[in-house]
């Protein structure tokens, strides 16, 4: 045997090999352009979604007084003694509301829970 001689012994896979889902947290942590394409995409995807639950609301509650131009019967309607208009616009937009706030913060955790998905989605 030869004593001069080194054998230099390589392993395949020295370092540990990086997730897909791990480069994607870490481009989302260090703000790379692919972390800030992905966090805009959210961002644009609560703000459509803010935007047409207000023009329901917008719709809803700001058609009331159109209709009460449109149609003065209505306005002029009385249920159970209390004018219709009242009833209206001063019981029934809470319901409404509460509903509109309760499909926006359920729509909204979607929205999260399709971009934690798509962040933890394994590349192919």
């Amino acid at each position: 045997m030869a004593e001069g001689r080194r054998t230099r012994v390589v392993l395949a896979d020295v370092h540990p090999r990086v997730h897909d889902h791990d480069r994607t947290r870490t481009e989302l942590a260090e703000q790379t352009q692919v972390g800030e394409a992905l966090v805009r995409g959210l961002v644009r995807a609560q703000l459509a979604l803010a935007l047409r639950l207000a023009l329901v609301v917008a719709i809803g509650l700001g058609g009331l007084p159109l209709l009460f131009a449109v149609a003065p019967e209505v306005s002029t309607a009385r249920l159970a003694g209390v004018d219709l208009p009242w009833l209206l616009l001063g019981v029934a937009a809470f319901p409404f509301l509460v509903a509109v706030g309760w499909a926006y913060v359920r729509l909204a955790e979607r929205n999260e829970q399709d971009f934690v998905a798509v962040v933890r989605r394994p590349e192919r």
